[in-house]
């Protein structure tokens, strides 16, 4: 309800016609069936307009729907290496981390040290050099490889502009499939992918036991 005196009154379609009290101006409102809305109450005097309310808060909802929509907010992804993986399994995870830097995305690059392997962190400095220099025409390494704990990570932003796309409709009941009522994800709905590494120097399996002989290599 509008409680002060005067109002600046604008037609349904935009014109002004001007300044008149707010008793006249619901009256006139209700001539015309349409309402009296107030959308600019700071003004001196406020700003009331004439329209039909309904229609402007369905107008207001979608056009609210359509900016969340084509909104994408940057997020992190990660993409994990190993100091001995193989070439093919080193560009395969490459080419993973330039489709999420042209999605606009941050990537973090971080290699995983095991048992002994922590001894030779140069191993992960050189490898992420490396990946660094394959993905640099699409992102740019925020800071030089830093060591903490048992990995070994870069974190590189895209110099894409983060693009805004609707859902395929097979990821949307992807999606859907592994979330509750609320939209809470459900343990257990996603299965992690993994993906086989091969060697570089891959090791030659040993000669087969002549018959007779045990797999010890002595002669029952």
């Amino acid at each position: 309800m509008i409680r002060v005196f005067d109002v600046r009154v604008v037609d349904e379609d935009g014109s002004q016609l001007g300044v008149m009290r707010t008793a006249d101006a619901l009256r006139l409102a209700q001539e015309r069936g349409l309402d009296l809305v107030e959308v600019a109450p700071l003004a001196s005097p406020p700003v009331a307009r004439l329209l039909d309310f309904g229609q402007y808060k369905y107008e207001l909802t979608k056009r609210e729907k359509e900016a969340k929509r084509r909104q994408r907010s940057v997020t992190f992804k990660e993409v994990r290496l190993k100091p001995k993986i193989g070439i093919g399994d080193f560009d395969t995870k490459v080419r993973r981390a330039i489709e999420f830097l042209e999605e606009g995305d941050r990537v973090k690059v971080a290699v995983q040290f095991r048992g002994r392997e922590l001894t030779h962190p140069q191993i992960g400095r050189d490898l992420l050099d490396k990946f660094a220099d394959q993905i640099k025409d699409h992102g740019v390494v925020e800071r030089p490889p830093l060591l903490e704990g048992k990995s070994m990570h870069i974190s590189v932003a895209s110099v894409h502009k983060p693009k805004a796309h609707e859902p395929t409709p097979a990821a949307a009941a992807k999606s859907h499939a592994g979330t509750d009522e609320d939209g809470a994800p459900i343990p257990g709905a996603e299965e992690e992918t993994s993906s086989v590494e091969t060697p570089v120097n891959p090791v030659a399996p040993g000669p087969e036991p002549d018959d007779g002989a045990a797999p010890n290599g002595k002669v029952n």
